[in-house]
């Protein structure tokens, strides 16, 4: 069986569940991949308590080739939050219907390395209106389109949880406070090189609107049992041992992590924060205020609060530094949304090596919180 490398858009699937009777909720939605001509990947949770016929995925919506089937639960393990579904419903002729080869799997090395990762799921902030459509009582439908997630992911993070930490742009947080904006994002596979590394598990919500935590495929030989793992073997294409993993090598010149900064008292003097708001008003995507604004719109409300209002940038540069050092966490979030903006550049390094160097002037003092 010819594996396939990369992530094909034509394979990403909601996964639409309505849950069993007598179960709490009137449905949910998640995300998954088609990793076999009749088999799907998502995450457990995502359809937990179902029952045979109460599980749709859909592929390609609104587009020319879009395609329903009915789906199985095969597989569910709430340990390894990783679930595979049976497509009991034919694809229609086209692309659907071509060989559907599995994908590469892979582990990502333990090393002091930030790496670039993607996603394509369809979370709650994706909700749209369609004004072409209506419903029964004349109001307008909705759908939810789809979200590439790129970012990076910080390997070492997330150790004891066994999950990868994927830092990505963040959405706006959603009106309703008991909701997360990455709701229906579950299930999506995660892409490094290539290569599918994880399924997306959660978004913690302590950890801001800018992360979301990632089940690694390596975790699956420790978690699952035999029966289970011997399931993906024959129908997802995972390797029948760890040692099967493809390992990508973190890539020529790649940066080591970004040194923290929460530990910074909240009362540095300006002069000390001259430097890091230099490298940050040379920056583009702090020059131009539209992106400016969106990189604040993922920090907290009262970081947020802080978006320029003065003719002169560098002041309010200022501001946004001294209110991120009120609130713990946030002045990493800051730099960390620069970087997804930024990319790799002469600019960032600068930037890196402003936020090194102030650490070190000030090593574990204060608590960083008012």
């Amino acid at each position: 069986m010819t594996e396939l490398e990369g992530l094909d858009p034509i394979r990403a699937a909601e996964v639409m569940v309505r849950p069993s009777t007598g179960a709490r909720g009137s449905g949910r939605r998640g995300s998954g991949y088609r990793v076999g001509p009749r088999w799907v990947l998502t995450a457990a949770h995502v359809v937990r308590d179902v029952e045979d016929g109460d599980t749709r995925v859909r592929f390609e919506a609104d587009r020319a080739d879009e395609w329903t089937a009915r789906a199985t639960l095969v597989l569910a393990s709430d340990k390894a939050d990783v679930a595979l579904l049976e497509i009991t419903d034919a694809p229609p002729p086209g692309p659907h219907s071509a060989p559907a080869a599995p994908p590469v799997y892979a582990d990502l090395p333990d090393a002091d390395v930030h790496l670039p990762c993607s996603a394509l799921g369809f979370p709650r902030f994706k909700l749209r209106t369609d004004r072409m459509r209506t419903l029964d009582d004349g109001s307008p439908a909705q759908y939810r389109d789809s979200c590439h997630a790129t970012g990076l992911t910080s390997v070492l993070s997330n150790r004891r949880e066994g999950t990868l930490e994927l830092a990505v742009t963040p959405p706006a947080a959603d009106p309703d406070p008991a909701r997360s904006p990455w709701e229906g994002m579950s299930g999506a596979a995660v892409w490094h090189g290539g290569t599918l590394v994880g399924l997306v598990s959660a978004h913690h919500r302590s950890d801001g609107l800018g992360r979301l935590a990632a089940v690694r495929v390596r975790r699956w030989y420790s978690l699952l049992s035999p029966g289970e793992l011997a399931t993906l073997h024959t129908h997802a294409g995972l390797p029948p041992a760890p040692d099967g993993l493809d390992r990508p090598a973190a890539p020529p010149g790649t940066p080591a992590s970004p040194t923290l900064l929460a530990h910074l008292p909240s009362d540095l003097p300006l002069g000390e924060l001259a430097g890091l708001a230099g490298a940050l008003v040379a920056l583009p995507t702090v020059a131009r205020r539209t992106t400016l604004d969106l990189v604040l719109s993922g920090i907290d409300p009262s970081v947020a609060a802080m978006s320029p209002r003065s003719d002169s940038l560098r002041p309010d540069v200022f501001g946004i530094l001294r209110t991120c050092l009120r609130y713990r966490g946030t002045l990493d979030q800051l730099l960390e949304a620069v970087r997804l903006l930024e990319g790799n550049s002469a600019g960032v390094a600068r930037m890196d090596r402003e936020a090194a160097a102030l650490s070190r002037r000030h090593p574990g003092t204060g608590d960083g919180v008012t």
